[in-house]
């Protein structure tokens, strides 16, 4: 047991990079309680993140379906994944179906995942809502899946049927490969289906954004009026076939060329990649950095959007957080997004690192980490009301994210 610990300490902290740390089992194991203990649910902390906020207009805008596919949704993970034999990414499996309380549901992982996204979200105030996204298989550079690449696949119809289901909590962002012949007719279908989102992770699904194949798309895009939510900068919860550079910032200027509105996921926070603008091999810089120039840029007002799920994790630099909570003339232009299941794993936000730094009050702390335990949802949105760098917070309008979403039928 004492080596299978170290093992999973191990392992688990390259997994989340946090640097070879080791920890013990009950502080990487979400213990998945269920209702909040009185006490806490009426904390003023807690009852203060919803001052000033409509909630039926919060939606969290970056949150994933996730199980292994024994509930006929049609989820299919890579083989790797289960499989010691390659523990990086059985690890990764172990935590991300802990955080979503799955981990112990023998043939009924998927239906597990949901019963718990539906608990956490009846725990918030009416109203609430996720965006749970679908998830696209890779392809290569011909359109072609390529399902032995592939770390794992949620369909387009599973995020749909959860939505139609439940549509007092969720709605849903279709995930389709730009390279895919139907391309155009899979995101029209999906349009119709009430689809509020185009989600990509670009290295990982094999897709360069500003290859000219993807111009069709990026048309269709527009004429819809659907914003393309897409991860920039390094990626490390999924494993893919791409390229790396593929998350580049700056190869997002074709969309946004395009007339798309595009979302950055977790604003670029981490990484670095080559400045482009000084030569395909320019230095390397921060992802982030790129991301700020391209906000800086008047053209890109009212195209260009980030969102500020994974922002608080203890592999981004504090000086990225701090310049999101101070940049206050960004704030119309920053969306909420937990990236659920991650708030549920226990090692990744380190609250005592935010209190050492002045950015969170010391008081926070024990409600903050009841609410991790219980509503991992919560959890992240109280963490996020609570920041501050001096006397500037995060805008409360950076939470009602359901008018970006809201659009006249296609």
């Amino acid at each position: 047991m004492k080596r299978r610990r170290l093992l999973l300490g191990a392992a688990g902290a390259t997994i989340l990079g946090l640097g070879g740390s080791v920890f013990a089992r009950q502080q990487l194991w979400n213990p998945c309680h269920a209702a909040l203990p009185p006490a806490i649910a009426g904390h003023d902390i807690v009852q203060a993140a919803w001052d000033g906020i409509d909630a039926a207009q919060v939606w969290d805008c970056h949150a994933h379906l996730a199980g292994i596919g024994d509930g006929g949704s049609g989820i299919r993970i890579n083989p790797r994944m289960l499989s010691p034999l390659h523990p990086i990414e059985y690890l990764q499996r172990l935590f991300y179906l802990n955080a979503g309380c799955a981990h112990q549901a023998p043939g009924r992982v998927d239906q597990s995942y949901l019963e718990r996204l539906h608990n956490l979200a009846d725990g918030m105030q009416p109203g609430f809502k996720l965006l749970l996204f679908a998830f696209e298989q890779t392809h290569d550079r011909a359109g072609r899946p390529r399902p032995e690449l592939t770390a794992f696949h949620v369909p387009n119809h599973h995020a749909r049927d959860v939505a139609r289901a439940h549509p007092a909590y969720f709605e849903w962002a279709c995930s389709i490969h730009p390279l895919r012949e139907d391309c155009v007719e899979a995101l029209e279908d999906a349009a119709r289906d009430g689809a509020r989102a185009v989600k990509w992770l670009p290295p990982a699904m094999g897709i360069d954004p500003a290859t000219p194949a993807c111009d069709r798309f990026y048309r269709a895009l527009a004429r819809l009026d659907l914003p393309l939510i897409t991860h920039a900068g390094e990626e490390k919860a999924v494993h893919g076939a791409g390229e790396a550079g593929w998350g580049n910032p700056l190869r997002l200027r074709r969309a946004l060329d395009h007339g798309v509105r595009v979302v950055v996921a977790h604003c670029a926070s981490l990484g670095d990649d080559h400045d482009e603008d000084r030569g395909q091999h320019g230095p390397r810089v921060s992802s982030f950095s790129l991301f700020a120039r391209l906000m800086g840029e008047a053209r890109y007002e009212g195209r260009l959007f980030g969102d500020i799920s994974a922002i608080t994790l203890r592999n981004r630099q504090l000086s990225t957080l701090r310049q999101l909570i101070e940049q206050d003339d960004w704030h119309p232009r920053l969306l909420f997004g937990t990236d659920y299941p991650l708030p549920g794993i226990l090692p990744l936000v380190s609250l005592r690192r935010l209190t050492a730094e002045k950015m969170l009050p010391d008081a926070a702390v024990p409600v903050l980490e009841t609410l991790r335990d219980h509503n991992p949802l919560l959890f992240d949105l109280v963490l996020k009301r609570q920041l501050h760098a001096g006397r500037r917070h995060l805008a409360a309008s950076i939470f009602e994210t359901r008018r970006f979403f809201d659009r006249k039928p296609a």
